[in-house]
């Protein structure tokens, strides 16, 4: 009688198994056939002030500027601190969220994000800042698609025309004048650091642009993405070190002595995908 009803029993978990799959696998397939993802495809995103929101228009914005336009010490610079494994991984960095599920679970919250460059794409510019497991999931199964229908190369051409580097400010091309006085594609390792560093909060992390000063966390943050770039093999150690001398036209040479040390806390935000040997 108990082997009868542990046959049962497993035959009913057999079963609601296979329906459990059967809906998610449904649902999976009803959200890629329902994503709208090829709006990107012949568009252009941008920003708009007015209505703070991204909208869409088939005329190539002012300030667009070509991913060949901008230096490969700024692109990777923002590369290696945002998504290591951009040029590796199919939309969603699984080994990213294994390593946050492990982290939050041995911390009992949520501790940080594992967002790609894809899946930053998706949600700006097609979906909200909404934080749900349902807007999570979207933006998951949009991030694949989009990689199925677009190149690397466009995916992160995109990401850096709309990306937020200051008070109003998106788009690498604004934030190399703004910053810099001059075209991204004349940006320095350190320079393209810089502007990785304002990520995720520019407006917060331009305090340094605006004091004329490096803040101790800013400062962390540029030489530690220098030192990725070196792992990263973009340039060779002598390099890194006469990168990690320089200075920015606007820039003293005193350090602020940040009082609140929680600053110095924060570059745990620029370390959220793992530095390869």
């Amino acid at each position: 009688m108990k082997l009868l009803k542990l046959r049962r029993f497993s035959l009913v978990v057999i079963l609601f198994t296979w329906v459990l799959i059967a809906l998610i696998g449904g649902f999976s397939l009803f959200l890629w056939h329902s994503a709208d993802v090829e709006k990107l495809i012949g568009y252009y995103p941008y920003f708009d002030i007015k209505t703070q929101e991204y909208s869409f228009t088939s005329d190539r914005p002012k300030d667009w500027v070509s991913i060949n336009d901008v230096s490969r010490y700024a692109k990777w610079a923002i590369v290696v601190s945002e998504d290591w494994a951009f040029y590796e991984h199919n939309g969603i960095d699984l080994n990213q969220l294994r390593i946050v599920i492990g982290e939050s679970i041995k911390q009992g919250k949520f501790v940080r994000g594992a967002s790609t460059i894809t899946q930053q794409v998706i949600k700006n510019t097609m979906l909200s800042n909404e934080r749900s497991l349902w807007r999570k999931f979207r933006e998951m199964i949009m991030s694949y698609k989009l990689e199925r229908v677009m190149n690397k190369d466009q995916i992160l051409e995109i990401y850096l025309n709309i990306i937020e580097l200051g008070k109003d400010l998106y788009g690498v091309s604004k934030a190399s004048r703004h910053y810099f006085n001059k075209p991204p594609s004349e940006l320095s390792a350190r320079e393209g650091a810089f502007l990785a560093m304002l990520l995720p909060s520019p407006v917060k992390y331009g305090t340094s642009f605006r004091r004329k000063e490096l803040t101790a966390f800013a400062r962390e943050v540029i030489d530690s993405i220098l030192v990725k770039l070196r792992q990263a093999d973009v340039y060779e150690e002598e390099q890194r070190i006469i990168e990690s001398q320089k200075l920015f036209y606007w820039e003293t040479r005193k350090l602020t002595e940040d009082k609140d040390s929680s600053d110095l806390d924060e570059v745990s935000d620029h370390l959220d995908f793992e530095v390869y040997e």
